[in-house]
């Protein structure tokens, strides 16, 4: 008998509250009390997965170990939880109804006029159910996209409201995350826009069981209980969020405020522990406690959306705090960037990180940042895009291959450093259909790659459909660079080093996707490290 517990996490008011950390910190407080939880993301836009989106529309898309292409959310899931998630674990509306869709042209609804209700909520609820009906959780947390109100999202409040009367009243829960504007005029909060929020999914017919109120300042106590007669909640229900420092804050906020033992006497849990917060409160000592500082660049062509590098940005602030190190990242934009003006732009940095992204605009820039830390031995990390900008840069600049490049960008050169993945040369659909998810790597034993990672046989996540091309190893090993990272199967180039670098890696995988807060990355540890050792020096 499946005895899981759902929570739902919905939205009000405004977008982008926060709802993803709210559902990570909470999911913290029950895993550190000893239950087994995961999180899912229901998203009420059409597009099949995140794939095909550009970063300003959506910020990065994040990759799980089994290659699902994913809200950003997921990210911070794992972050926090330090266990991976996967293709169960995101939903959107597209995937739901190209699969009720798929059933209707194989003629599983043979006389029925299929709708919205019930055949959609339906395959929403089965979703729901799914990772709970597994048997490897005790508790799902759900949060759905977008805020209540939207007409996208009301098919998923509809499924929400027919679980609360399907399943035992115990066992599944509604959070509602929702904003206090502060007015500075009259110097005080107001609880109007939650109450009309409250009201808007009452009229749904889904009653929320816990308010959690963004705010910029502690909210009194005749506020909460002014929130709690008007929203049919009891007080302690009412749970104050105010803006924090750090993410990582969060879950420590939210302890304080009681909201896993609100959540568990609710679905009737018993509280089994105080939650083992120890390696939490370590992580944070160290972060906000540094005893170094570098400056490090992160060169792409997205900048202006931080969102669109977020797991690069968290597995410094990861690693950062293993090494006691603050690491000020400073984005700069890829087309701002030539060889004249690189030592202007770039001179002041302790590191060079070039990032992911696809599509040719940029890439000068970025072949001009990397030549600059390559001649100037400034610490030096590319992932995958930017991997393979490092070696097209070398091909041009070393190996004297004038016009090396990629033939995802230049077609008909005849040095095509950076070709087309065999088995991708036959593909002409887009969405999820690159080389995605985890693969096997294994590392040379002289390598700083195995100095970082302390072992040869390594899996890392990837995301791309280009890939170095091996008919030039020869000509890149004779001079310098070395191939120090093989996939065993394919024999495709994963890791490219230059020995006579203090540190010059790049990586065909994306390493910041398995970076948590318990589990910094390796190489994102060791680039820090050297960054370091280069300020000092």
């Amino acid at each position: 008998m499946n005895n899981c517990k759902y929570i739902f996490v919905t939205g009000g008011v405004t977008s982008s509250l926060g709802k993803g950390i709210i559902s990570a910190s909470l999911a913290k407080l029950l895993q550190a009390r000893g239950y087994s939880v995961t999180i899912q993301k229901f998203d009420p836009y059409i597009n099949i997965d995140p794939g095909t989106l550009n970063p300003y529309e959506h910020g990065e898309c994040f990759v799980t170990e089994d290659g699902a292409e994913t809200d950003l959310d997921l990210g911070h899931y794992e972050r926090f939880l330090n266990v991976p998630t996967s293709q169960a674990n995101n939903v959107t509306t597209g995937r739901i109804y190209q699969y009720v869709m798929d059933k209707e042209r194989e003629g599983a609804f043979l006389g029925k006029t299929v709708q919205v209700i019930p055949h959609i909520t339906d395959e929403i609820k089965r979703r729901m159910k799914l990772l709970g009906e597994s048997g490897k959780y005790e508790i799902i947390i759900t949060e759905l996209g977008g805020t209540v109100g939207d007409i996208e999202a009301l098919p998923y409040i509809e499924a929400v409201r027919q679980l609360k009367w399907e399943l035992k009243p115990e066992d599944v829960m509604v959070i509602h995350l929702t904003l206090l504007p502060y007015l500075s005029t009259s110097q005080e909060l107001k609880t109007k826009p939650t109450q009309h929020s409250v009201k808007m999914l009452l009229e749904s017919g889904v009653q929320p069981d816990v308010l959690v109120c963004r705010a910029e300042h502690p909210i009194s106590k005749e506020a909460k209980r002014k929130i709690a007669l008007f929203c049919n909640v009891t007080q302690n229900s009412v749970i104050e969020a105010l803006d924090m420092p750090t993410i990582y804050d969060v879950p420590m906020a939210m302890l304080k405020e009681k909201l896993d033992k609100t959540v568990l006497s609710r679905l009737k849990l018993s509280a089994k522990n105080d939650p083992d917060m120890d390696s939490w409160l370590n992580f944070l000592t160290r972060h906000k406690n540094p005893k170094h500082e570098v400056k490090i660049g992160l060169v792409g062509k997205y900048v202006e959306l931080p969102d669109a590098y977020k797991s690069i940005a968290e597995a410094f602030i990861h690693a950062g705090a293993k090494n006691e190190c603050k690491v000020k990242l400073e984005y700069i934009h890829s087309e701002l960037i030539t060889d004249e003006n690189a030592k202007y732009k770039l001179g002041h940095l302790d590191g060079i990180l070039v990032a992911p992204g696809f599509g040719d605009r940029g890439i000068d820039g970025k072949i001009s940042a990397i030549k600059y830390a390559r001649e100037k031995k400034v610490p030096f990390f590319g992932i995958c895009l930017g991997m393979q900008v490092a070696v097209i840069e070398f091909g041009r600049n070393v190996l004297g291959f004038k016009d090396a490049h990629s033939t995802e960008m230049n077609a008909k050169t005849k040095h095509p450093v950076i070709d087309m993945m065999p088995d991708q040369k036959k593909i002409t659909t887009k969405g999820g259909t690159m080389r995605l998810g985890a693969y096997a790597c294994e590392l040379a034993k002289d390598s700083k790659a195995y100095k970082a990672y302390e072992k040869t046989k390594i899996t890392e996540r990837h995301r791309h459909r280009y890939e170095f091309n091996g008919k030039f190893q020869k000509d890149y090993e004779s001079n310098g660079m070395s191939i120090t990272g093989i996939n065993p199967d394919t024999k495709l180039a994963e890791i490219v080093e230059i020995k006579d670098h203090p540190f010059f890696m790049g990586v065909q995988f994306h390493p910041e996707y398995k970076s948590t807060v318990l589990n910094p990355h390796p190489l994102f540890v060791k680039f820090v490290k050297e960054a370091i050792a280069y300020s000092n020096s």
